[in-house]
């Protein structure tokens, strides 16, 4: 068995981060959970909280937080449009002052720190699939510049520290992902179709559905974050993690109807500002770094997240911020 750790993980009671915990803990770490709970659920990790490898800590990572750990993945931040667009500053503090928080403590205990980047650093891109060496086509004062740049900005922080301090640092950028523990109330597509094709209501497609996306399911994506946190090689990124099958949003909607038996008809609405038209990762870095790739084909994926979905009560759950696109 691998050396034990003492392990912190920002944003763990979120979608990934609740995950990311369970996995750490199972394997017998001592994991500590920081969250505000702004996106997340407490019961994603009400299952670890009697765990006596797992703490829980109440904190926004925009404050400091004096913590002695051996690895911190950095997952903190809204990741929905809708929640990161409902306060865009405190969306760009979470990505700035939140890694300077982060890095600060890595530098002064000398631990490893993983950045839980994204694929939005590549904007609305005009390369195609987009590899890591491409430098991203995004607008700086846009209603998502709160997010991109401010990912772009933690990737800065990162490599700098790493530069001027020699942190062991990790950059992954995250390709859309999905799973059990999305919030239902995220806005985002698969929980949007899955909501709307469960409750029989139409399905709203964003454009005309031709618009491409690379989804993830959720398990694959634990494999590659872990593999990149704890690879010694030097390699320390970033590297795109996510899955190159690329599907429209029209085929998702259609693939929600028939895994749910749903009647619902799709209509369409505008697409939103900067939205991007493709994203697919180029995961051959990856690959050859890492020896990952995700096996989970979408059809299986999303059976598993609709199961999900058709397991919970929605009276237990709010919406963190009042968007309407359910």
């Amino acid at each position: 068995m691998s050396e034990l750790k003492r392990i912190l993980v920002t944003g763990g009671a979120g979608f990934l981060g609740s995950h990311l915990c369970e996995r750490l803990v199972d394997a017998g770490h001592d994991v500590i959970c920081l969250d505000n709970f702004f996106t997340s659920q407490k019961n994603n990790i009400h299952h670890l909280l009697d765990r006596p490898n797992f703490e829980l800590i109440r904190h926004d990572v925009t404050l400091p937080i004096y913590l002695e750990v051996d690895q911190i993945y950095n997952m903190a931040c809204p990741a929905s449009p809708v929640h990161y667009q409902h306060d865009p500053i405190a969306t760009t503090k979470v990505s700035v002052a939140g890694a300077i928080n982060m890095l600060g403590m890595a530098k002064r205990v000398g631990a490893r720190i993983l950045q839980a980047s994204t694929s939005e650093v590549y904007g609305d891109p005009d390369v195609h699939p987009q590899p890591e060496s491409y430098r991203g086509n995004v607008n700086p004062i846009g209603p998502r510049a709160c997010y991109d740049e401010g990912k772009r900005c933690a990737e800065t922080l990162f490599s700098d520290y790493h530069r001027q301090h020699g942190v062991d640092i990790r950059i992954i950028r995250i390709f859309n992902t999905y799973g059990p523990r999305m919030h239902p109330y995220d806005g985002r597509v698969v929980s949007n179709f899955i909501l709307q094709a469960l409750a029989g209501e139409d399905i709203t497609i964003y454009g005309d559905g031709s618009q491409t996306r690379s989804f993830c399911f959720v398990d694959d994506l634990v494999n590659g974050i872990m593999a990149m946190m704890n690879n010694d090689s030097g390699f320390v990124g970033p590297v795109n993690l996510g899955n190159p099958g690329e599907f429209t949003i029209k085929q998702l909607a259609e693939m929600t109807i028939e895994l749910t038996g749903s009647k619902s008809k799709l209509i369409h609405l505008p697409l939103p500002a900067d939205d991007p038209t493709q994203r697919k990762p180029l995961i051959d870095l990856a690959q050859d770094k890492l020896g990952w790739e995700p096996t989970i084909p979408l059809a299986e994926g999303l059976k598993k997240t609709i199961d999900y979905f058709a397991s919970l009560d929605l009276d237990h759950y709010r919406k963190p911020t009042n968007h309407t696109l359910h």
